[in-house]
């Protein structure tokens, strides 16, 4: 880049609340006011600080939001590999199919994988007036007759949900007559403000249709589950190998690389770990109340906090063995990386970051970037709720409105014919000890005064915020990459790491290191300079 760098301005509240203030001065009065209550500044000298979030996106704003049917099919139910996805609706809402999003797949011998298909009913203007559900009950013998799949996932779009189609029905009766699962997902985009409504639906899913309904022998006593890992670039197959090494046994991820299968049989683990918290915590609190399986926010993206993960897991399981081999391959893996780490911080010290990726990453990553030395001083997401950011004990606070309304939230009671892994007492004791198991602190207690967190932020503003805070590197995902690379900043997507990867584990941080190394100091930068670092000779 430039080695005007070290000139930029320092970050101070003051200095950015001043640059808040005028973000919205071209904003009309009302969108303004409603825009400000989606930003916060971090100020410590504040006793509480709220934001706003999960609520509509204002009417002309362009957002990064996707809709119901992407969180349901394309995050939760897309990456498990051998379900054959059947999209009921138009055409064109079959287009988030498998290069959507980089969720690697390789089935094991005698497994389905059905990764690479997507099939659509292709609804017409006729089926719209007359109904579709005898084609969609064609379409699923059909993919039956073709394929042999043991389960079929059908996901209805906005159009489907207007007409009134009684696809629970339609399922329910292919589901007995083919004698496999047929599982309706009802995800009609407009079900809610974002894709998070998505989410969702897919995890009620999950706990009513597959989770529970197979055996298998006991697993052990360190059986775990991993969720919120939709192997990005690989990144399970990452922390399924580490967790193997140890000593752990991963029955499933929830849901990269998954087989239905394993998702079924995933009641048995005696622990559940969460990455991302905003897609999948639903199913972690249904598999608690209904089986008594602990859960434990970890985060194995950057060196700390996979060694902190690591040991918080070990610490959960209280066994000497366990505790001594975690030790050891912490040592085995810092032995290989920790010259590399050096090198790169060399290299990217001091460099400022903008990060804005889902609902629960940009908090995972931010320690990434920090440990190369560089200072993530814009973060936020496209569509968290307010405990992403707050942590979970604003959840009490927090008043579903509008289409919130009609997510149903399924609560159960303990399954009697189920042992609990741990006792009400055991679980409270080892809660004493490690306060991130079945709890989440939230984005804004990890950012530094003056940083700036955003909701459902839009590309007007992330223009001027990168100008003002002075963004050495923008990641976000693939809608908004291009603007900011013709703006001379570099720009790396983290939703699918620009097909890169995998990021997560020890060996994941030397890939994202080498990345961001390539991303900002490429000699291509030499021959432009940023706007506001005078002629760009454009």
């Amino acid at each position: 880049m430039t080695s005007k760098t070290d000139e930029k301005k320092l970050i101070t509240v003051i200095e950015s609340q001043r640059i808040v203030t005028e973000l919205y001065e071209d904003f009309p009065k009302k969108t303004a006011e409603a825009r400000k209550r989606h930003v916060v500044v971090k100020d410590s000298c504040e006793v509480e600080q709220k934001i706003e979030a999960n609520t509509r996106t204002v009417p002309g704003i362009l957002t990064n939001r996707g809709c119901a049917f992407a969180g349901s099919k394309g995050v939760v139910f897309g990456p498990v590999k051998d379900i054959l996805h059947l999209v009921h609706g138009p055409i064109g809402c079959a287009y988030f199919t498998w290069g959507m999003r980089r969720n690697l797949m390789k089935a094991e011998e005698g497994q389905d994988n059905f990764g690479a298909y997507c099939l659509s009913t292709d609804v017409k203007e006729t089926d719209i007036v007359f109904g579709s559900e005898k084609k969609l009950a064609k379409a699923i013998r059909e993919a039956h007759s073709i394929f042999k799949p043991g389960c079929i996932a059908v996901f209805a779009t906005c159009p489907i949900g207007l007409i009134g189609d009684d696809i629970e029905s339609v399922c329910k009766r292919a589901e007995e007559d083919l004698k496999i699962k047929v599982i309706p997902l009802r995800c009609e985009g407009y079900r809610g403000v974002s894709q998070s409504a998505g989410h969702h639906i897919a995890s009620n899913a999950l706990m009513e249709h597959l989770v529970g309904t197979e055996e298998m022998e006991d697993p052990g006593p360190f059986a775990v589950n991993v969720f919120g890992e939709y192997n990005i670039g690989g990144d399970y197959w990452v922390v399924k190998d580490l967790l193997s090494r140890i000593g752990y046994h991963p029955i499933s991820s929830f849901t990269g690389d998954a087989s239905f299968h394993e998702i079924a049989r995933a009641h048995k683990a005696k622990l559940n770990i969460l990455l991302c918290h905003r897609s999948i915590n639903y199913t972690n609190r249904m598999m608690e109340e209904k089986y008594g399986t602990p859960w434990l926010k970890v985060n194995y993206l950057g060196v700390k906090d996979t060694i902190d993960t690591l040991r918080d897991m070990a610490a959960f399981f209280d066994d000497p063995g366990l505790k001594a081999k975690t030790e050891e391959v912490i040592s085995e893996e810092m032995a290989k990386i920790e010259p590399v780490i050096e090198m790169y911080r060399e290299r990217l010290a001091g460099k400022r970051v903008m990060l804005l990726v889902g609902g629960s990453r940009a908090h995972h990553i931010r320690n990434m970037f920090e440990t190369l030395g560089m200072e993530v001083v814009v973060a936020g997401y496209e569509f968290a709720h307010r405990d992403d950011y707050e942590g979970r004990g604003a959840l009490s606070e927090i008043v579903h409105s509008g289409r919130s309304k009609i997510l149903e939230d399924i609560h159960y009671e303990r399954d009697p014919n189920v042992v609990s892994p741990y006792d009400d007492e055991t679980i409270q004791k080892k809660k004493a000890k490690i306060p991130r198991l079945m709890d989440y602190e939230g984005l804004l207690p990890h950012m530094k005064d003056g940083q700036i967190m955003i909701d459902d932020y839009s590309h007007q503003e992330c223009e001027r915020l990168v100008r003002e805070m002075e963004i050495d590197i923008f990641c976000s995902g693939i809608k908004d990459k291009y603007v900011f690379q013709k703006m001379h900043i570099p720009s790396r997507q983290m939703h699918s790491y620009d097909y890169s990867g995998p990021y997560t584990g020890f060996e994941g941080f030397v890939n994202f290191a080498r990345d961001m190394d390539m991303a900002i100091n490429s000699p291509t930068w030499k021959f432009v300079t940023p706007p506001w670092r005078g002629d760009t000779g454009a």
